[in-house]
């Protein structure tokens, strides 16, 4: 009884394997493909059998054997010698002859930077790269008082921001920037590059949307990379491109029903072009499109205006239609580190979350005290500063450009930066790749 209760259960199995494998697409194809093949020829039946199972084996099967080792045994003797016999690869390559020759040329100063400047081989030369543009850096009221702040504050703060760093010469240069800009605070930073760098990932996330301009300078990408956002492009200062992808951006997150925050990063003056910005349009599709506005006045502030309050003063608009305004304090005022200007929500949700301001030491008194005497110097006289910059700008600018038959100037004349390149008609007449370009270009500086 058992053997024929075994064989029914048997069957009824295999009658329903069969009623399942009849329930899968193509079954009946395959099933009527073997019942000709056995009965025209039951010897290929059974060798197209072991070969399907021997593939379904081979792709299964791992790449090298696991059941014993796959490697030479060798003796410690063995080992110590070809510990011996290895030189690890360089981190970095040697320098080449002309590398060697080019870091010898590197100039180096020998005291003050000024519009005059002797160097460690005895010439004195004139100095055009420097960011002195007022010369500040041989004011004597700012001397003076650097001098009397390292006396009563020492060296540097020894600290990071908010933990014993904070000295409240740091909260007097924070008030006179927003102050000097019109906003409703302010953020002051130890170092320039990494203040733009940190403000940006400390708002944007990923998921979020930046929409920048392809020609933004190299600490603007870095933030944009670590903040891990969406970054939609448009071509360098086209502001209807931008409009453009600000369009496509919002139908697409019409579509998908999904609301993400939405911001436009740019330069005032573009570091890598020298062209200026258009505030107003910018603005204007800012509100239209409900985006949020990080500008980059790092070579605008202290520079552009009537009193170099930068791009919002020499274009009329309100700084506080800017979301944040972010600058350096390195540049024309001589001091050191950077800011981030704007309303106070903005400006206190930095100081926990900016990694550049809570990870590194506070700046030093003496440079906060320098900032703030820069943007006095430059309030209580414009002319003395600016205006003459202005000029030197304009006759330098005259000298080159349209003069010259090898270069063309880039930047705006509000500019002291002249960002000067080789004309296309050169370049293309000679046949001049850009390392050739890099090169005639570098030995006009040496000369």
């Amino acid at each position: 009884m058992e053997l024929q209760e075994l064989q029914t259960h048997l069957t009824e199995w295999l009658n329903e394997a069969i009623t399942a494998f009849q329930k899968v697409p193509g079954s009946a194809v395959l099933i009527r493909y073997v019942r000709s093949s056995y009965q025209n020829d039951p010897v290929r039946s059974a060798i197209e059998l072991v070969l399907v199972i021997f593939f379904i084996r081979y792709l299964l099967s791992p790449a090298y054997s696991t059941s014993k080792q796959n490697f030479i045994k060798l003796t410690d003797d063995e080992i110590d010698e070809l510990v011996d016999e290895w030189t690890p690869e360089p981190l970095v390559p040697n320098m080449t002859v002309l590398e060697e020759m080019e870091a010898e040329r590197l100039p180096v100063l020998v005291g003050p930077t000024g519009p005059k400047s002797k160097l460690s081989n005895g010439r004195t030369v004139t100095n055009l790269a420097s960011y002195n543009f007022y010369n500040l850096n041989a004011n004597e009221q700012i001397k003076e008082k650097a001098i009397q702040t390292l006396r009563t504050y020492g060296v540097g703060p020894c600290g990071p921001p908010q933990f014993y760093g904070t000295q409240d010469v740091h909260m007097r240069t924070e008030a006179d920037i927003a102050n000097y800009l019109g906003t409703e605070g302010c953020i002051v930073y130890a170092q320039a590059f990494s203040t733009i760098s940190s403000v940006i990932p400390a708002f944007c996330k990923r998921g979020d949307i930046i929409v920048a301009d392809r020609a933004v300078n190299y600490s603007i990408r870095r933030g944009l990379e670590i903040s891990r956002s969406n970054i939609k492009w448009y071509e360098h200062n086209d502001l209807d491109d931008l409009e453009r992808v600000m369009q496509k951006v919002v139908a697409e997150q019409a579509r998908g029903k999904k609301l993400t925050r939405r911001f436009i990063v740019t330069e005032a003056l573009f570091e890598t072009t020298g062209e200026m910005n258009d505030l107003p349009r910018l603005i204007e599709l800012k509100e239209k499109y409900k985006f949020r506005i990080i500008l980059d006045e790092t070579w605008s502030f202290g520079v552009l205006g009537r009193t170099g309050r930068g791009l919002t003063e020499a274009q009329n608009v309100d700084p506080t239609q800017v979301d944040m305004i972010v600058g350096s304090l390195a540049g024309p005022l001589c001091a050191g580190g950077g800011f981030c200007a704007g309303p106070k929500d903005v400006v206190e949700h930095q100081r926990l979350t900016a990694a550049s301001y809570t990870f590194s030491a506070a700046l030093p008194a003496m440079l906060a005290i320098i900032a703030s005497e820069g943007l006095h110097v430059i309030q209580e006289n414009p002319e003395a500063t600016l205006g003459v910059c202005r000029e030197n700008a304009r006759l330098m600018r005259a000298q080159l450009d349209p003069k010259s038959d090898w270069v063309v100037c880039t930047s705006t004349p509000e500019n002291p930066i002249l960002l000067l390149v080789l004309k296309p008609q050169v370049v293309e007449a000679r046949r001049l790749t850009v390392e050739d370009q890099e090169r005639l270009l570098q030995e006009a500086a040496d000369e």
